[in-house]
């Protein structure tokens, strides 16, 4: 890979394109739905222009991601971006409101797979079933997490892992201590 292909790999661009693929969405599907151009929306994805404030909000929405998971790459140093992604440093993900809180391990939105650090508050549950076409692989670092995955129901706590593929699943976590977990999902869904 020349130098120049490792940048873009890390880029805004780069994130915006994995997002919209991930979503299965055409070029053509998020311009008209920002209401701006193919060229102007491939430009960004190929960070030749670069999108105001305004745009990367309306971007953020039709994409279904918070603001914040669009702007992790200014606060890598340089010579880090695209290896190492520091404990201060992780992008926000997801919106947090059932009591989970998300932030990506993972330097970029551009591998087959993503990790996310995920944090269970204290007597939070999802609250409805989720079902998406991933393979997940969750670990427990500390405290205990109710899982239902295809109609069965775990408890599952510190060095426990668990995965699914494709079933509906929902959690859990109805006790006192909040709950850390590293959570691998392929393809990327954020």
């Amino acid at each position: 890979m020349h130098q120049s292909e490792i940048r873009q790999a890390q880029s805004l661009g780069a994130d915006i394109r994995a997002l919209r693929k991930a979503r299965g969405l055409t070029l053509v599907d998020l311009a008209e739905t920002l209401g701006r151009s193919v060229g102007w929306l491939s430009q960004v994805e190929r960070d030749l222009s670069e999108p105001s404030i305004s745009d990367l909000r309306q971007i953020a929405e039709a994409l279904g991601v918070p603001m914040s998971l669009l702007f992790g790459h200014a606060s890598a140093p340089a010579e880090e971006q695209g290896y190492v992604v520091r404990a201060g440093a992780r992008r926000p993900m997801g919106s947090g409101e059932e009591g989970l809180v998300e932030e990506l391990l993972s330097p970029d939105l551009t591998d087959d797979f993503e990790v996310i650090h995920s944090t269970f508050r204290p007597r939070s549950k999802m609250q409805t079933p989720a079902q998406r076409p991933t393979q997940e692989v969750g670990y427990i670092i500390s405290g205990r997490l109710d899982l239902t995955i295809a109609e069965r129901c775990f408890s599952v706590g510190p060095g426990d892992s668990f995965r699914f593929r494709g079933e509906p699943y929902a959690w859990a976590n109805p006790y006192d201590e909040p709950v850390v977990a590293i959570w691998v999902i392929a393809p990327p869904v954020y």
